[in-house]
């Protein structure tokens, strides 16, 4: 058991609970103002925000991670409750509570989001809220050429994306590696997913934007494709845990009895009609008793022959 762990089983869980709900806030807060202000008003990069991605996962585990193990994605939650790193209970809660924590994070954007006739609320959450084909954020560039992102290309960047961060989480769970390299991860993740869907990457994220997204005259209603950004990161998850569990039982060690030779087979200290002959060792672990039994017969075997030669003469 690492250090990390010890210190976050040790905490109460409302404590755990809470750390989680306000690293996930946290976290969702700076990725929505990124692809709303950042987008439109200072027109960043993809560089920017897929860099921009990666420091607020890396600076929430970093502030919060100790108390709760820095999860802040149900997808990560999922992984380890089912490799037995959380328990059920409490990954239920935390799941519960980071999609609280994005929701706020949510109406917390809208309500800073200022408005106008020409200035629309669809306008500012279209390059934040997560989709694919016409909510893709690349929709309108792609479809001047006749193209578009479908839902095929929006689950295979999620789930391989959902791999790579659940796999690093939990590769390095609960040790010092854990937040630069999930800061790292999520830097990777976002720069792909993004042209296509937004960079969900997190369930509670793509929720959080979506609820108040929902019913703003956008091309497409967020609620409506929601549940590509769950299954696909919850599938990557299953997929982690099970190659981990397939790793332990596969390395694990093997018990006694489970040798071929321990079980029946032959063994070379038995007979050749398999019946185990006496085993000096068993009663002699060090052998001294064999030794001195050769240096005895060798020694008879001397005598006998000075004997023979003293009757020939």
């Amino acid at each position: 058991m690492t250090s990390q762990e010890t210190v976050t089983k040790e905490q109460p869980w409302p404590l755990r609970v809470g750390a989680e709900l306000i690293g996930t806030f946290l976290i969702c807060f700076a990725v929505y103002v990124f692809s709303t202000f950042g987008s439109i008003i200072f027109s960043v990069n993809l560089a920017y925000l897929a860099l921009g991605t990666g420091l607020a996962y890396a600076a929430a585990v970093y502030a919060l991670g100790w108390v709760s193990g820095g999860h802040f994605n149900p997808a990560v939650t999922v992984a380890a409750m089912l490799t037995g790193r959380t328990r059920i209970v409490d990954g239920v809660l935390y799941i519960v509570f980071q999609t609280l924590g994005a929701a706020l994070a949510g109406l917390l954007v809208r309500f800073l989001l200022p408005t106008s006739s020409n200035v629309t609320l669809a306008q500012w959450l279209t390059t934040a809220v997560n989709g694919f084909d016409k909510g893709s954020v690349s929709y309108t560039t792609l479809n001047q050429y006749g193209l578009n992102f479908s839902i095929t290309q929006a689950i295979a960047v999620e789930v391989v994306a959902g791999l790579l961060i659940v796999g690093v989480a939990m590769a390095t769970y609960g040790t010092r590696k854990y937040a630069p390299a999930t800061g790292v991860a999520y830097t990777l993740a976002a720069a792909v997913t993004f042209p296509v869907t937004g960079a969900a990457l997190n369930p509670a994220r793509a929720t959080g934007i979506a609820l108040v997204s929902q019913n703003q005259s956008l091309s497409v209603e967020p609620l409506s494709q929601l549940w590509v950004f769950w299954i696909c990161p919850v599938l990557a998850a299953a997929l982690v845990a099970l190659a981990m569990i397939i790793m332990q039982m596969a390395h694990a060690p093997r018990k006694k009895g489970d040798d071929p030779a321990q079980l029946g087979g032959y063994d070379e200290a038995a007979g050749s009609d398999g019946e185990p002959t006496a085993d000096a060792s068993s009663d002699d672990p060090d052998g001294s008793q064999q030794v001195s039994a050769e240096v005895e017969d060798e020694k008879s075997e001397s005598e006998a022959d000075a004997d023979g030669g003293v009757e020939r003469h």
